[in-house]
């Protein structure tokens, strides 16, 4: 599966379920849940969404982290 995120094409292994969700996402790329927003094919989606979110090939994702005390946002390196 091919995703866009932050504008970078980015492979990822199919799962098992052949399901990705954004929780798994965000796990697999080693990111604290609680200090990240993500932004999916231009939608803000809810943390409290993520686990029932599944992600298609093609996707685009922004993903946003905070830093510094949480005042700015910094986009997430890869």
């Amino acid at each position: 599966m091919i995703l866009h995120i932050n504008g970078e094409p980015r492979t990822l292994a199919e799962t098992e379920s052949g399901q990705l969700t954004l929780s798994a996402l965000i796990e697999s790329l080693n990111m604290k849940s609680d200090r990240v927003a993500v932004e999916l094919n231009r939608d803000i989606v809810a943390r409290d969404h993520w686990p029932q979110t599944s992600l298609k090939d093609g996707d685009r994702l922004e993903i946003v982290h905070f830093v510094g005390g949480g005042s700015w946002l910094y986009p997430a390196l890869f």
